[in-house]
């Protein structure tokens, strides 16, 4: 494994780079094209390729010590506010989330009626998973109250 003196980037055989590459391309695909963006996709670039020799170094197969190289790096999300990309504004769910609970409570609760009438009509139990069945929408109530 050598050195290119030139460009301080590792030259080693038969290390996977294109995947490197396809990543780093991958992680920085929603950012806009400037020449900040080109400097720190390379910079990200020789930073996994530098944790991949060291990897290989200590031991690891080529795969191995790429996928790791790629695991440990993590997300950039922090790079890509300094070069500008507007994160998407999360949608507020909590009334779908609401209604969603509302129904779905209604047919497991039907679900218990028949069940009960069905099988044991001379006892009532469905009245007792009900009680626990409406805690989600209630949850879910207090929840939508709270981000109004």
């Amino acid at each position: 494994m050598d050195r290119n003196q030139g460009s301080n980037r590792f030259i080693y055989g038969g290390i996977k780079v294109k995947k490197l590459k396809n990543h780093v391309d991958d992680l920085f695909k929603d950012v806009p094209e400037s020449e900040q963006k080109k400097a720190v996709k390379q910079e990200v670039l020789e930073n996994l390729e530098e944790k991949v020799l060291d990897l290989m170094e200590q031991g690891k197969e080529e795969e191995d010590a790429i996928n790791k190289a790629i695991v440990d790096f993590g997300d950039i999300e922090d790079l890509k506010k300094e070069l500008g990309v507007k994160q998407p504004a999360k949608k507020n769910m909590t009334k779908l989330n609401l209604g969603f609970s509302i129904w779905g409570s209604l047919l497991i609760i039907a679900l218990f009626i028949f069940i009960n009438f069905s099988y044991s009509p001379h006892t009532i139990w469905f009245v007792y998973p009900t009680f626990a069945v409406l805690w989600w929408p209630l949850t879910m109530y207090f929840t939508w109250l709270r981000s109004k």
